[in-house]
């Protein structure tokens, strides 16, 4: 056998062994063409399906929107408001899907929600259901543990945010407008619009609600 044969065998053992670690590392780590998924604990998964699904989370915010802009039209802040709440929306999407969590794709609130008889009223019972959405993102906080889930955290810290800062205020400047805010008066708002803006905020509704149903 010659020597140059051996050092081939050789070779080709090394890299057999390298390749058939390289599996093992790959799979362990959920390579090939997938993404691995997390595991969340059962208290960060009914926080999550809470504040996407729940009456007082962003899918029901969103179809409440939906429903004054259909009745009344396109007034501010509303319209604003209501693309917020579809980036809000995806913001909550991607932390299930990255937990591989099981949520209704399809907005269940669509349809069901009943606009009120005017913007005025509208605007002062939302403006109070933000003061309960603050309240709502403040006891699912205290539901997940920051060392063990700081995405989920930081995500939860920005839609509570962007209720206290940017939602709050706008209601409650339409509410003394007649519940409809001018392209001026937005405008003044927009450094507390747009404050915690990146990740979600919510809206309220009737009473302690955040939406009423035809039916």
């Amino acid at each position: 056998m010659s020597k140059k044969f051996v050092k081939r065998a050789i070779t080709l053992a090394l890299l057999g062994s390298l390749l058939a670690f390289g599996v093992v590392f790959a799979q362990g780590f959920g390579y090939y063409g997938r993404t691995r998924t997390l595991t969340a604990s059962p208290e960060v998964e009914s926080a999550l399906l809470e504040a996407l699904t729940g009456p007082e989370g962003e899918y029901a915010a969103y179809a409440m929107y939906d429903a004054v802009i259909e009745k009344y039209g396109d007034v501010e802040p509303y319209v604003t408001i209501r693309e917020a709440e579809a980036r809000h929306i995806a913001a909550l999407q991607r932390q299930l899907d990255r937990y591989g969590i099981d949520y209704p794709t399809e907005n269940p609130y669509l349809g069901q929600v009943e606009a009120p008889e005017s913007l005025e009223a509208a605007a002062k019972a939302w403006a109070d259901g933000e003061i309960a959405n603050v309240a709502l993102y403040d006891r699912l906080l205290e539901q997940i543990p920051e060392d063990e889930y700081p995405n989920v955290v930081r995500v939860f810290e920005n839609l509570r945010r962007a209720s206290l800062e940017a939602h709050l205020p706008m209601f409650q400047a339409a509410a003394e407008n007649g519940g409809t805010l001018t392209p001026e008066q937005m405008q003044a708002l927009s450094p507390h619009a747009q404050g915690g803006d990146g990740c979600g905020d919510q809206h309220g509704g009737r009473g302690h609600g955040r939406w009423n149903r035809h039916k």
